[in-house]
């Protein structure tokens, strides 16, 4: 489960609320994953990442007109990670899940957990450091 931190914040209160977000999403899916009452996850697991896929698009479109605006040096680069983030999303093979859908759900929400907290701490936070 993702517990969002003040240290998280990379000081552009848009950013930071579309942050948590993201946090949100993930943890819809870490408590779908947790809960041992609900016998079929697909279509649950289906929405949440239907919701992560067009959340991010929407996030990512938003932090990069912001850096556009701000005149970020490294956008490129921090775009091209953003691109390759939606890739993997998008790939997510749903049929996969049906079969077993805790342990496919359980690596998604790993990457996901893994690559938002990396992102944030390490990228995001120059945004506002580059100003």
């Amino acid at each position: 489960m993702l517990v969002w931190k003040d240290d998280y914040a990379i000081g552009v209160d848009l950013v930071d609320a579309q942050h948590k977000h993201l946090f949100e999403i993930g943890n819809s899916a870490y408590k779908l994953l947790k809960d041992d009452f609900c016998y079929d996850k697909y279509d649950s697991f289906v929405q949440i990442i239907d919701d992560l896929r067009e959340y991010t698009k929407f996030h990512f479109r938003s932090e990069e007109e912001y850096m556009m605006k701000n005149n970020y040096r490294k956008f490129f680069s921090h775009k091209a990670e953003h691109d390759e983030f939606i890739n993997k999303v998008n790939m997510v093979n749903l049929d996969n899940a049906d079969e077993n859908t805790e342990e496919y759900l359980e690596g998604i929400l790993t990457f996901v957990f893994n690559w938002i907290l990396e992102h944030i701490l390490q990228k995001d936070k120059l945004i506002k450091q580059n100003e």
